[in-house]
């Protein structure tokens, strides 16, 4: 990243949630790298940041933004495409690239010509002028690297989002070189790693798709059958239970009371599970839910398991920690519980599962993930390996069957609210990981309750800053005090996971193939009812 002229940071928060990243941007902003924001409300830790490892930065802070593209809510699609239409009228894309490493380009082409900029405008919630400043900092850069979070990951037009994304930077070229390139950042400390071993429903390891051919091949590696289809993900649980499907749920860490949409479906669901256990480093309020039997197993934080561990960073780097030796209670490394179970399940399959150490584990990835081969080798402090290399489709060749970038046509998602009606997103604000919630947002200075609006909508509506309102969904109401921020028009933030009670739940509500939710809802917003 230090070594690319533009860096697009879209629908993510990295000044609060992913605080280390900071540190690169700023080294990549000394050597004169430009950064564009394109968000709906502009970051203050995004406009000005203090760097602590910088005297000079610590001490005065250190401009991050050089232009905010505030896309409405929902209008990434939109804006990614009017962006890739201007760029293509000024004649600023690639056509080497694109000849000799893309395929679907022309007809993306014709797609876009049908749609008039006008509308795509409209859709997005930009003016022209504001286009063509985004489009004036991706023509002149050599090299950029976008980048995307929550806020374009948890959508229901999610995929549509990530592709427009994609298309941009195949149109340049911005893959698999020095500088260039795509980067999700992940909402979660070690959820990459975790990730590709599998560790979610619609993967085998090493992100295999779960069919009879990948199955067999694993069968034949550990010795049992392995099942060849995608299992139920996160926000299909409760659904589950509620439909009285689930006997048993076993929770590695998580907690849906916090994370997924509509809590209080989600808490009157799991209490209809006869059985859950609840395994994890600390107490959360799930496992408080009422139930017939509800088992909770303390275990080791990831640095003291036995033989160190690893992580996988968002840039691929699987990086060793050593083991941190003491015992608290009870607790037991997290692999050895599993391991534990499935032996006595499976007596036949026991010697399977007798790993003296994470080192032993490690040695099985590099056999089962040949993705992962070097994992084996760590052992020390600082010992690290990339997989894939430096970069990912290098010399423009790509995972593909016909090992060419492919560009998509995307359907822009309504966006059309009636009169009165906002579209709420939620923002995580001051969190790490899900667990560890800040009373207040030392960048904004909100509040838990907080609701962000912009002052016109506020004023247009006769609300004053820190009035006390009800915002009301489908799904659920929240109250809370008004603070005025730079917003779209008609467009409001709560932070979560308090306002997760006006997110509906359901598969209308989740983006397709990952069926990953949707945590933007419409509301109408009202004064509260004193109390």
């Amino acid at each position: 990243m230090i070594e690319s002229d533009l860096i697009v940071i879209w629908g993510a928060n990295p000044a609060n949630n992913q605080p280390v990243f900071m540190k690169y941007l700023y080294e990549a902003r000394c050597r004169g790298a430009r950064v564009v924001v394109i968000n709906p409300y502009l970051e203050p830790g995004l406009e000005r940041y203090w760097v602590p490892s910088s005297a000079e930065s610590a001490m005065f802070g250190t401009r991050m933004c050089d232009l905010h593209v505030p896309v409405r809510p929902g209008g990434d699609v939109a804006f990614a495409d009017a962006a890739l239409k201007r760029l293509i009228e000024r004649g600023g894309v690639d056509p080497k690239f694109i000849d000799e490493h893309t395929e679907n380009w022309d007809q993306l082409v014709a797609h876009l010509e049908s749609l008039p900029m006008a509308d795509l405008l409209a859709d997005a919630g930009l003016t022209e002028q504001q286009l063509d400043a985004f489009v004036d900092e991706y023509e002149r850069a050599d090299a950029a690297i976008l980048l995307w979070s929550m806020g374009i990951t948890q959508h229901r037009h999610a995929g549509e989002g990530v592709r427009g994304i994609v298309n941009l930077a195949l149109a340049k070229g911005n893959v698999g070189r020095n500088g260039a390139g795509l980067m999700p950042l992940r909402g979660h400390s070690g959820v990459q790693g975790g990730a590709e071993m599998g560790a979610y429903a619609s993967a085998l390891p090493g992100g295999l798709e779960p069919n009879d051919v990948n199955a067999a091949l694993l069968a034949e590696r550990w010795g049992f059958d392995v099942p060849a289809h995608a299992g139920l993900t996160a926000a299909e649980v409760p659904e589950a239970a509620e439909r009285g499907e689930l006997d048993f749920l076993w929770m590695s860490g998580g907690n849906f009371l916090d994370v997924l949409p509509d809590p209080l479906r989600v808490e009157a669901a799991m209490e209809r599970i006869p059985l859950r256990v609840h395994q994890d480093i600390v107490v959360s309020s799930q496992m408080l839910v009422p139930g017939d039997d509800v088992i909770l197993l303390p275990v080791h934080t990831r640095y003291e398991q036995e033989g160190g561990g690893t992580e996988t960073t968002t840039e691929r780097r699987i990086v060793f920690s050593p083991e941190i030796p003491r015992q608290l209670g009870e607790a037991r490394s997290e692999w050895r519980v599993f391991a534990d179970v499935a032996a006595r399940v499976r007596p036949d399959l026991g010697a399977k599962f007798t790993w003296s150490d994470n080192q032993a584990l490690r040695q099985e990835i590099a056999r089962v993930v040949p993705l992962y081969a070097g994992i084996e080798t760590l052992a020390e402090t600082g010992d690290q390996v990339q997989w894939g290399g430096r970069h990912l489709c290098a010399d423009g060749v790509f995972p593909t069957e016909s090992g060419r970038g492919a560009f998509s046509v995307n359907n822009l998602p309504s966006l059309e609210l009636a009169e009165g009606e906002f579209t709420v997103a939620t923002r995580r604000g001051k969190q790490f990981n899900s667990m560890i919630l800040g009373e207040v947002d030392p960048m904004t200075g909100a509040v838990r309750d907080s609701i962000y609006i912009d002052a016109a909508d506020a004023a247009a509506a006769g609300f004053g800053e820190g009035d006390r309102v009800t915002l009301r969904s489908d799904t659920g109401s929240y109250t809370g005090q008004l603070k005025f921020a730079r917003l779209p028009g008609r467009s409001l933030q709560v932070h979560w996971p308090e306002g997760n009670v006006l997110i509906p739940a359901g598969p209308q509500h989740r983006e397709g193939p990952s069926k990953v939710p949707d945590y933007n809802a419409v509301v109408t917003i009202a004064p509260a009812i004193a109390d």
